[in-house]
Protein backbone atom coordinates (compact mmCIF):
# COMPACT_ATOMS: atom_id res chain seq x y z
CA UNK A 1 0.00 0.00 0.00
CA UNK A 2 2.86 2.39 0.81
CA UNK A 3 4.35 1.76 -2.62
CA UNK A 4 1.00 2.38 -4.30
CA UNK A 5 0.61 5.74 -2.54
CA UNK A 6 4.20 6.74 -3.29
CA UNK A 7 3.90 5.96 -7.02
CA UNK A 8 0.47 7.59 -7.23
CA UNK A 9 1.48 10.87 -5.61
CA UNK A 10 4.76 10.92 -7.54
CA UNK A 11 2.74 10.48 -10.74
CA UNK A 12 0.43 13.33 -9.74
CA UNK A 13 3.49 15.50 -9.12
CA UNK A 14 4.83 14.66 -12.59
CA UNK A 15 1.40 15.40 -14.04
CA UNK A 16 1.47 18.78 -12.31
CA UNK A 17 4.63 19.65 -14.25
CA UNK A 18 3.00 18.56 -17.50
CA UNK A 19 0.00 20.75 -16.70
CA UNK A 20 2.16 23.82 -16.08
CA UNK A 21 3.63 23.37 -19.56
CA UNK A 22 0.35 22.45 -21.27
CA UNK A 23 -2.07 25.01 -19.79
CA UNK A 24 -0.59 27.88 -21.80
CA UNK A 25 -0.43 25.75 -24.96
CA UNK A 26 -4.09 24.88 -24.57
CA UNK A 27 -5.23 28.49 -24.28
CA UNK A 28 -2.92 29.79 -27.01
CA UNK A 29 -4.07 27.26 -29.58
CA UNK A 30 -7.66 27.12 -28.34
CA UNK A 31 -8.20 30.88 -28.57
CA UNK A 32 -5.92 31.94 -31.39
CA UNK A 33 -5.19 28.78 -33.33
CA UNK A 34 -1.48 29.56 -33.09
CA UNK A 35 0.86 26.60 -33.53
CA UNK A 36 3.43 27.73 -30.99
CA UNK A 37 6.45 25.43 -31.14
CA UNK A 38 8.45 28.05 -29.21
CA UNK A 39 6.56 27.28 -26.02
CA UNK A 40 9.52 25.24 -24.77
CA UNK A 41 11.69 28.34 -25.02
CA UNK A 42 9.35 30.07 -22.53
CA UNK A 43 10.09 27.21 -20.15
CA UNK A 44 13.84 27.59 -20.69
CA UNK A 45 13.79 31.39 -20.22
CA UNK A 46 11.84 31.04 -16.98
CA UNK A 47 14.16 28.32 -15.72
CA UNK A 48 17.36 30.27 -16.35
CA UNK A 49 16.01 33.58 -15.03
CA UNK A 50 14.79 31.76 -11.93
CA UNK A 51 18.20 30.12 -11.58
CA UNK A 52 19.95 33.49 -11.83
CA UNK A 53 17.66 35.05 -9.22
CA UNK A 54 18.14 32.11 -6.85
CA UNK A 55 21.93 32.35 -7.12
CA UNK A 56 21.86 36.09 -6.40
CA UNK A 57 19.88 35.72 -3.17
CA UNK A 58 22.65 34.03 -1.20
CA UNK A 59 24.40 30.71 -0.70
CA UNK A 60 21.43 29.16 1.13
CA UNK A 61 18.04 29.29 -0.57
CA UNK A 62 15.03 29.68 1.70
CA UNK A 63 11.49 28.80 0.69
CA UNK A 64 10.67 32.50 0.22
CA UNK A 65 13.75 32.91 -1.98
CA UNK A 66 12.67 29.96 -4.10
CA UNK A 67 9.12 31.28 -4.47
CA UNK A 68 10.52 34.67 -5.49
CA UNK A 69 12.82 33.03 -8.07
CA UNK A 70 9.87 31.02 -9.39
CA UNK A 71 7.66 34.10 -9.73
CA UNK A 72 10.37 36.22 -11.38
CA UNK A 73 11.14 33.34 -13.75
CA UNK A 74 7.45 33.15 -14.63
CA UNK A 75 7.23 36.91 -15.20
CA UNK A 76 10.32 36.87 -17.41
CA UNK A 77 8.91 34.02 -19.50
CA UNK A 78 5.54 35.80 -19.72
CA UNK A 79 7.17 39.02 -20.93
CA UNK A 80 9.24 37.06 -23.45
CA UNK A 81 6.07 35.38 -24.72
CA UNK A 82 4.34 38.76 -24.97
CA UNK A 83 7.31 40.22 -26.87
CA UNK A 84 7.28 37.32 -29.33
CA UNK A 85 3.54 37.73 -29.86
CA UNK A 86 3.85 41.47 -30.51
CA UNK A 87 6.86 41.23 -32.84
CA UNK A 88 6.09 38.03 -34.76
CA UNK A 89 2.77 36.32 -34.17
CA UNK A 90 0.58 39.37 -34.82
CA UNK A 91 1.74 39.25 -38.46
CA UNK A 92 1.07 35.54 -38.84
CA UNK A 93 -2.48 34.92 -37.64
CA UNK A 94 -4.29 32.37 -39.85
CA UNK A 95 -0.97 31.43 -41.48
CA UNK A 96 -0.30 28.14 -39.72
CA UNK A 97 2.68 26.97 -41.75
CA UNK A 98 4.42 30.32 -41.24
CA UNK A 99 3.61 30.16 -37.51
CA UNK A 100 5.19 26.73 -37.23
CA UNK A 101 8.33 27.77 -39.10
CA UNK A 102 8.81 31.01 -37.19
CA UNK A 103 8.17 29.54 -33.73
CA UNK A 104 10.49 26.60 -34.44
CA UNK A 105 13.11 29.16 -35.46
CA UNK A 106 12.59 31.10 -32.22
CA UNK A 107 12.96 27.89 -30.21
CA UNK A 108 16.21 27.01 -31.99
CA UNK A 109 17.66 30.50 -31.51
CA UNK A 110 16.74 30.67 -27.80
CA UNK A 111 18.15 27.19 -27.21
CA UNK A 112 21.40 28.08 -28.99
CA UNK A 113 21.78 31.36 -27.11
CA UNK A 114 21.17 29.79 -23.70
CA UNK A 115 23.44 26.88 -24.59
CA UNK A 116 26.18 29.32 -25.61
CA UNK A 117 25.90 31.29 -22.38
CA UNK A 118 25.40 28.51 -19.87
CA UNK A 119 26.32 25.32 -21.74
CA UNK A 120 24.06 22.31 -22.28
CA UNK A 121 25.14 20.39 -19.18
CA UNK A 122 22.86 20.32 -16.16
CA UNK A 123 23.54 23.12 -13.68
CA UNK A 124 22.34 22.44 -10.14
CA UNK A 125 19.36 24.66 -9.27
CA UNK A 126 19.56 26.16 -5.75
CA UNK A 127 16.67 24.75 -3.71
CA UNK A 128 15.55 24.98 -0.08
CA UNK A 129 16.77 22.23 2.25
CA UNK A 130 13.11 21.33 2.87
CA UNK A 131 12.95 19.92 -0.67
CA UNK A 132 15.39 17.19 0.40
CA UNK A 133 13.06 15.96 3.14
CA UNK A 134 10.03 13.67 2.88
CA UNK A 135 6.41 14.01 4.01
CA UNK A 136 4.53 11.09 5.54
CA UNK A 137 1.29 10.49 3.62
CA UNK A 138 -0.63 7.37 4.64
CA UNK A 139 2.58 5.70 5.74
CA UNK A 140 4.42 6.48 2.48
CA UNK A 141 7.35 8.88 2.56
CA UNK A 142 6.70 11.37 -0.26
CA UNK A 143 9.53 13.68 -1.44
CA UNK A 144 8.61 17.20 -0.33
CA UNK A 145 9.19 18.77 -3.75
CA UNK A 146 6.27 16.73 -5.18
CA UNK A 147 3.96 18.55 -2.80
CA UNK A 148 5.20 21.88 -4.20
CA UNK A 149 4.56 20.77 -7.79
CA UNK A 150 1.01 19.68 -7.00
CA UNK A 151 0.19 22.79 -4.96
CA UNK A 152 1.51 25.09 -7.70
CA UNK A 153 -0.50 23.32 -10.41
CA UNK A 154 -3.71 23.45 -8.35
CA UNK A 155 -3.12 27.13 -7.56
CA UNK A 156 -2.60 27.90 -11.25
CA UNK A 157 -5.73 25.94 -12.19
CA UNK A 158 -7.83 27.88 -9.67
CA UNK A 159 -6.31 31.20 -10.79
CA UNK A 160 -7.02 30.38 -14.44
CA UNK A 161 -10.58 29.37 -13.59
CA UNK A 162 -11.17 32.57 -11.63
CA UNK A 163 -9.69 34.71 -14.42
CA UNK A 164 -11.80 33.07 -17.11
CA UNK A 165 -14.97 32.95 -15.01
CA UNK A 166 -15.12 36.26 -13.17
CA UNK A 167 -13.22 38.88 -15.21
CA UNK A 168 -14.08 40.77 -18.38
CA UNK A 169 -10.87 39.69 -20.11
CA UNK A 170 -11.77 36.12 -19.17
CA UNK A 171 -15.20 36.55 -20.77
CA UNK A 172 -13.53 37.75 -23.97
CA UNK A 173 -11.13 34.80 -23.91
CA UNK A 174 -13.95 32.28 -23.44
CA UNK A 175 -15.96 33.92 -26.18
CA UNK A 176 -12.92 33.86 -28.45
CA UNK A 177 -12.51 30.14 -27.86
CA UNK A 178 -16.13 29.60 -28.90
CA UNK A 179 -16.32 31.99 -31.85
CA UNK A 180 -13.46 34.38 -32.56
CA UNK A 181 -15.15 35.92 -35.63
CA UNK A 182 -18.24 36.85 -33.63
CA UNK A 183 -16.13 38.57 -30.97
CA UNK A 184 -14.35 40.55 -33.67
CA UNK A 185 -17.68 41.50 -35.22
CA UNK A 186 -18.86 42.92 -31.87
CA UNK A 187 -15.97 45.38 -31.89
CA UNK A 188 -14.30 43.92 -28.82
CA UNK A 189 -10.54 44.33 -28.46
CA UNK A 190 -9.59 40.71 -29.10
CA UNK A 191 -5.93 41.69 -29.53
CA UNK A 192 -5.74 42.53 -25.82
CA UNK A 193 -7.14 39.09 -25.04
CA UNK A 194 -4.59 37.51 -27.38
CA UNK A 195 -1.72 39.30 -25.64
CA UNK A 196 -3.08 38.36 -22.21
CA UNK A 197 -3.28 34.70 -23.19
CA UNK A 198 0.30 34.72 -24.44
CA UNK A 199 1.49 36.29 -21.20
CA UNK A 200 -0.45 33.78 -19.08
CA UNK A 201 0.86 30.89 -21.14
CA UNK A 202 4.43 32.14 -20.89
CA UNK A 203 4.10 32.76 -17.15
CA UNK A 204 2.82 29.22 -16.52
CA UNK A 205 5.61 27.76 -18.65
CA UNK A 206 8.24 29.86 -16.83
CA UNK A 207 7.02 28.70 -13.42
CA UNK A 208 6.97 25.17 -14.78
CA UNK A 209 10.53 25.63 -16.05
CA UNK A 210 11.80 26.39 -12.54
CA UNK A 211 10.01 23.35 -11.10
CA UNK A 212 11.10 21.11 -13.98
CA UNK A 213 14.70 22.12 -13.25
CA UNK A 214 14.27 20.99 -9.65
CA UNK A 215 12.66 17.71 -10.75
CA UNK A 216 15.42 17.11 -13.34
CA UNK A 217 18.19 17.85 -10.80
CA UNK A 218 19.43 20.83 -12.78
CA UNK A 219 18.69 23.51 -15.35
CA UNK A 220 19.62 23.04 -19.02
CA UNK A 221 18.29 24.28 -22.40
CA UNK A 222 17.80 20.66 -23.43
CA UNK A 223 15.18 19.68 -20.85
CA UNK A 224 12.45 21.81 -22.45
CA UNK A 225 12.13 19.56 -25.50
CA UNK A 226 10.78 16.44 -23.81
CA UNK A 227 8.34 18.39 -21.66
CA UNK A 228 7.07 20.30 -24.69
CA UNK A 229 6.24 16.99 -26.39
CA UNK A 230 4.25 15.88 -23.36
CA UNK A 231 2.63 19.32 -23.24
CA UNK A 232 1.23 18.83 -26.74
CA UNK A 233 0.05 15.32 -25.83
CA UNK A 234 -1.74 16.68 -22.76
CA UNK A 235 -3.44 19.40 -24.82
CA UNK A 236 -4.67 16.90 -27.42
CA UNK A 237 -5.96 14.42 -24.82
CA UNK A 238 -7.52 17.09 -22.61
CA UNK A 239 -9.12 19.06 -25.44
CA UNK A 240 -8.01 22.19 -27.26
CA UNK A 241 -8.80 25.33 -25.28
CA UNK A 242 -9.86 23.45 -22.13
CA UNK A 243 -7.64 24.20 -19.14
CA UNK A 244 -9.56 21.78 -16.86
CA UNK A 245 -9.22 19.17 -19.60
CA UNK A 246 -5.48 19.75 -19.70
CA UNK A 247 -5.31 19.37 -15.91
CA UNK A 248 -7.23 16.09 -16.02
CA UNK A 249 -5.15 14.75 -18.91
CA UNK A 250 -1.87 15.76 -17.24
CA UNK A 251 -2.77 13.99 -14.00
CA UNK A 252 -3.87 10.90 -15.93
CA UNK A 253 -0.69 10.78 -18.01
CA UNK A 254 1.59 11.38 -15.04
CA UNK A 255 0.03 8.60 -12.94
CA UNK A 256 -0.20 6.07 -15.79
CA UNK A 257 3.39 6.75 -16.84
CA UNK A 258 4.73 6.29 -13.31
CA UNK A 259 2.87 3.02 -12.72
CA UNK A 260 3.82 1.64 -16.13
CA UNK A 261 7.49 2.47 -15.60
CA UNK A 262 7.40 0.92 -12.12
CA UNK A 263 6.29 -2.46 -13.44
CA UNK A 264 8.21 -2.42 -16.76
CA UNK A 265 11.08 0.06 -17.20
CA UNK A 266 10.51 2.26 -20.25
CA UNK A 267 6.90 1.14 -20.76
CA UNK A 268 5.43 4.48 -19.66
CA UNK A 269 6.09 6.36 -22.91
CA UNK A 270 4.56 3.52 -24.96
CA UNK A 271 1.42 3.46 -22.80
CA UNK A 272 1.02 7.24 -23.15
CA UNK A 273 1.23 6.97 -26.95
CA UNK A 274 -1.41 4.21 -26.89
CA UNK A 275 -3.61 6.44 -24.71
CA UNK A 276 -3.17 9.32 -27.17
CA UNK A 277 -4.08 7.10 -30.12
CA UNK A 278 -7.15 5.78 -28.29
CA UNK A 279 -8.42 9.28 -27.49
CA UNK A 280 -7.90 10.43 -31.09
CA UNK A 281 -9.85 7.42 -32.38
CA UNK A 282 -12.70 7.45 -29.85
CA UNK A 283 -13.03 11.13 -28.90
CA UNK A 284 -10.98 13.34 -31.28
CA UNK A 285 -12.02 16.56 -29.52
CA UNK A 286 -10.35 15.38 -26.29
CA UNK A 287 -11.71 14.52 -22.85
CA UNK A 288 -13.30 17.92 -22.13
CA UNK A 289 -12.99 19.51 -25.56
CA UNK A 290 -15.97 20.55 -27.63
CA UNK A 291 -16.82 19.54 -31.16
CA UNK A 292 -16.46 22.51 -33.50
CA UNK A 293 -18.23 23.01 -36.78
Amino acid sequence: MDTFILIGITGIGLGALYFLVASGLSLIYGLMGVLNFAHGSFLSVGAFVGYWIATQLGPETSMLDFILAMLVGGLAAGLFALLMEQLLITRLYDRHIDQALVTVGVALVVGAVLGGWFGNDLIMFPTPMWFLTAVNVGGAMIPADRIVYIATAVLLLVANWALLKFTRIGLIIRAGVENRNMVNALGINVRLAFSTVFFIGGFAAGVGGVLVSVYSNGVSPLIAGSYLIYGFIVVVIGGMGSVPGSFLAAMLIGVIRQFANYYVTGLGDFVVVILLAGVLLIRPQGLLGKVRA
